[in-house]
């Protein structure tokens, strides 16, 4: 299995993750609640979670092409949908502090 994490910084985590989440739920299974939503892509599932700064994300694929899908299809859309913000997701293989979620919004 292939994990992999990534976080964009951004205020409006809550927002992002949900126009993400109901745009994925057309094709996909979605889990969603105020703070955490769960994907569920054909080739792996990723775990996003908004916190007050910034949108984490922790990723699983079974095989390096899926992970390379699942990570150009959250870029591409996170990118359309914060044009104006110009957000861009930082991966890392690794999990350390800089990229566990900080705290929720209130």
């Amino acid at each position: 299995m292939i994990e992999f994490y990534g976080k964009a910084d951004t205020a409006s985590a809550a927002l992002y993750m949900n126009k993400l989440c109901k745009h994925f739920a057309h094709k996909i299974d979605i889990q969603l609640d105020a703070d955490q939503a769960q994907a569920l892509f054909p080739y792996g599932q990723c775990l996003m979670q908004a916190g007050t700064t910034q949108l984490t994300f922790s990723c699983s694929a079974p095989e390096l092409g899926g992970a390379a899908m699942m990570r150009f299809v959250l870029e591409d859309h996170l990118e359309r949908f914060a044009r104006r913000e110009n957000l861009q997701i930082q991966w890392n293989a690794d999990a350390p502090a800089a990229y566990q979620p900080d705290q929720t919004p209130s």
